[in-house]
Order: structure tokens, then C-alpha cells, then sequence
């Protein structure tokens, strides 16, 4: 019996730290989704609020994490990043066979273009590729192997371990205090010409950008600093920004397959 307890809790820790990455702490995917919703068309809109049963978008983005924990989603884990040297981009670099952001955003969209896929599979997807657009913006997303996207890159957050993933996850926008409506209405104002070059590119693009933030985060840090405010103070603008970028192309992705 006593080989048995430890087998099991062997299992149990090893599929946590398998499922342990956070990925945009659930107020930053509901940013995504909300400032999605404002740049949506209406036709558009029409058709998403249908698949969701008439659930906002909002609250669908996080359903990608909340499976996470259920064995059987485990081939949609390395959906979530990619990994790749600093030193190529995504077209050079060598691609995950389990598939990545980019081959589980294309997977995605053709579910949900398909005539003969169920309604059901089409909201499963769409849920999934609200989730997906917003982790390619989170810039450990784009990140080593070597370090897991920054969760093995250990740090402290005012004075508590933790690790630079979980740091842009989740620790700045908790400590910033706002709630994902508040942060969603105080989104910078952008004009139209800004909408436009934020939503020019392809997916494969928007990995490319985000990987030059990327690069500069990693260099702006060492292994066991103690980030507090001042670091917030530095780098939540960024934050935000990637927070409505991905709700702008995630919009423009929709319009297109709507």
C-alpha cells in the first residue's frame, strides 16, 4: 500500500508540474477577450455570441487553462508557447512536432471555417484560439526551452519567490490592482491609422514582434533580482499594450473567419 501512496504522489506532482505554467493570469485573458469584443463587427458578433451560448468572450478566454488540468487535453499543452533561440525567428527556427501557437492558431481557425464541423467543436475552438491570441502577446510566450518561457528563470516578486513568467503572467497586473472591465475601459486611446498597423502582419509576424520583446525582457533581468514597483512602474505600460494589441488582431482574426 505504502508503494502504491507514493506511486500516485509521484503521478500527481509530476502532471502539476507538467500543468504549473500560468499563462496571462485569467484578468489579463479577459482584457484580450473584452477589447476584442469593442472592435468586433456586428455580423461578427452575431455569430460568436451563438457558439457561446451568449457568453462573452470575456469569460471563454480562459477555458483553454481551465483544461489544462484534464489528461485528456494534454495534446493541446504546446499549443500555449513557442520555443526558439533568440538568435532565429519563427520561419528558421525548429518546429515542435507536438505542434505550437502558430500550427494550434491555424488548427483552430480551420475548425471553425469548417461547413462540416459541429457547432459544438466550433465553440470548443473558438474558446481556444481567444486563449491562444492572447498568450502569443505575453512575451515569455515566445521564450527558451532552456528556462520553460521564463519559469525556471527564478526571481523574486516584492520579496517572494517566484519566476519571470509568472512576474508578466499574473504579479504586475494583480498588483496594479484594476479589474479586467477597469483595465479593459482604460485601454489607450488609439486612431484609426494605429488600429491598423497593429493589425497588419500575419500570426507568424505577430510571433516574430513579440520575440523582440522578448529578447530586451530578458537582458533588463538577472536570475534572483528582487522586482517590486519600480520594475512594474517600467513595464506595465508594456503590458497593457500587449494586452490591447492581442485584443485588436484577436478581433480582426474573427472578422476574418466570421
Amino acid at each position: 500500500m505504502r508503494n502504491i501512496l507514493l506511486l500516485l504522489l509521484t503521478l500527481f506532482l509530476t502532471s502539476s508540474t507538467l500543468h504549473a505554467d500560468p499563462i496571462w493570469g485569467a484578468t489579463g485573458h479577459r482584457v484580450v477577450g473584452a477589447i476584442a469584443d469593442l472592435h468586433l463587427k456586428n455580423s461578427s458578433k452575431r455569430q460568436i455570441a451563438k457558439l457561446l451560448n451568449r457568453q462573452s468572450m470575456a469569460f471563454g478566454s480562459t477555458f483553454a487553462d481551465e483544461i489544462k488540468s484534464d489528461p485528456r487535453y494534454d495534446k493541446f499543452y504546446t499549443w500555449h508557447y513557442i520555443n526558439m533561440p533568440f538568435d532565429t525567428n519563427y520561419e528558421a527556427s525548429e518546429k515542435n512536432p507536438n505542434g505550437d501557437l502558430v500550427t494550434g492558431i491555424d488548427f483552430c481557425k480551420n475548425i471553425i471555417t469548417d461547413k462540416n464541423a459541429s457547432g459544438d467543436d466550433k465553440a470548443f475552438y473558438l474558446k481556444l484560439l481567444i486563449h491562444l491570441i492572447g498568450d502569443l502577446h505575453q512575451p515569455l510566450h515566445i521564450g527558451l526551452e532552456k528556462d520553460r518561457g521564463g519559469n525556471d528563470f527564478k526571481v523574486q516578486w516584492q520579496f517572494k519567490d517566484t519566476n519571470l513568467h509568472s512576474v508578466w503572467d499574473s504579479k504586475m497586473i494583480d498588483d496594479y490592482g484594476m479589474s479586467y472591465t477597469e483595465l479593459t475601459e482604460n485601454a489607450n486611446y488609439l486612431t484609426k491609422e494605429e488600429i491598423k498597423a497593429i493589425e497588419s502582419g500575419t500570426v507568424v509576424d505577430w510571433v516574430n514582434e513579440t520575440q523582440q520583446l522578448t529578447k530586451k525582457l530578458y537582458t533588463s533581468v538577472n536570475v534572483g533580482d528582487n522586482l517590486r514597483n519600480k520594475y512594474s512602474d517600467e513595464n506595465f505600460s508594456i503590458v497593457r499594450a500587449q494586452l490591447q494589441k492581442a485584443g485588436i488582431r484577436l478581433a480582426k482574426t474573427l472578422n476574418e473567419l466570421f
